[in-house]
């Protein structure tokens, strides 16, 4: 693995651990950690992973851009601009199409681009203690970046949302969990245990079934019904022929043996798949 000078990246048991390492700026995203996080996700997908994991060094996840290296000094040199929003979006959107289930693992402050990137992330464990806010609103500009995608398709409430974007108050972990921000949320002092927790669940399970998941979820979102079985049992049977029947050849043969019950539990793959 390479070394980096804003991220620190940890890969192992079919995991990858992303840790944004700008604690004296409460890891806000600079223009190096843009263009390292392009590098790190080479790796990540160079090393097949099943699921990523992405947190903050000290007490924060990520308080947002940062606004001096990303927007003051470079304001008036546009090509140096343009390269940094294509690094920064660029990830951004690579994240959220990524096959690996990846989890934000809010430790701290979130704000701003913060929220953007847990608004992008398959599933996000909060401490309780966090904080987040939409702070934009008081340096005179509305959520940008995607962030205003990531708080309206995260806040089901169109008024809650446009209270936060609108005030810029800010609100726990806890509260985030309340307005469907955050999957779940624990107590700080639980954060690892659990988060922990939820990977061990997720890399027992097979890389090809976790990446279709969230493939097929996406895609029948805007579909009609009847379009949605046609589109979801054509994926069913390509995901059957890429892991070579295995969910028929083993799962189903394993639960007519009675050796597996799969409301409760998975079933052991052939290969990992």
């Amino acid at each position: 693995m390479s070394t980096y000078q804003t991220v620190l990246l940890d890969i192992r048991d079919n995991a990858a651990y992303v840790t944004f390492n700008r604690p004296e700026k409460r890891n806000c995203m600079s223009p190096t950690l843009h263009a390292e996080m392009c590098k790190v996700l080479d790796e990540i997908e160079k090393a097949r992973c099943k699921v990523i994991v992405l947190t903050g060094a000290g007490d924060a996840f990520c308080a947002g851009m940062d606004l001096e290296q990303c927007f003051l000094e470079p304001f008036d040199k546009p090509e140096l601009m343009a390269e940094i929003n294509t690094n920064a979006f660029g990830w951004f959107t690579r994240i959220k199409k990524i096959s690996a289930v990846t989890i934000g693992k809010v430790n701290g402050w979130c704000f701003g681009g913060g929220m953007a990137l847990a608004g992008v992330l398959d599933i996000v464990i909060a401490a309780d203690e966090s904080t987040w806010g939409l702070s934009e609103i008081n340096f005179g500009i509305f959520p940008g970046g995607g962030t205003t995608w990531a708080y309206a398709n995260n806040m089901p409430s169109r008024k809650k949302a446009l209270y936060y974007a609108l005030t810029g108050e800010t609100f726990t972990g806890k509260r985030a969990h309340d307005l469907g921000y955050a999957t779940k949320s624990v107590p700080l002092a639980q954060l690892d245990a659990e988060t922990d927790r939820v990977v061990k669940m997720l890399t027992r399970l097979g890389r090809v079934v976790l990446g279709k998941t969230k493939e097929v979820y996406e895609k029948v979102l805007d579909m009609d019904f009847e379009v949605a079985i046609d589109y979801e049992m054509a994926k069913m049977w390509e995901l059957s022929r890429e892991t070579n029947d295995d969910w028929v050849r083993t799962a189903l043969v394993s639960f007519k043996k009675r050796e597996f019950k799969p409301g409760l539990q998975s079933y052991e793959l052939k290969r990992d798949v």
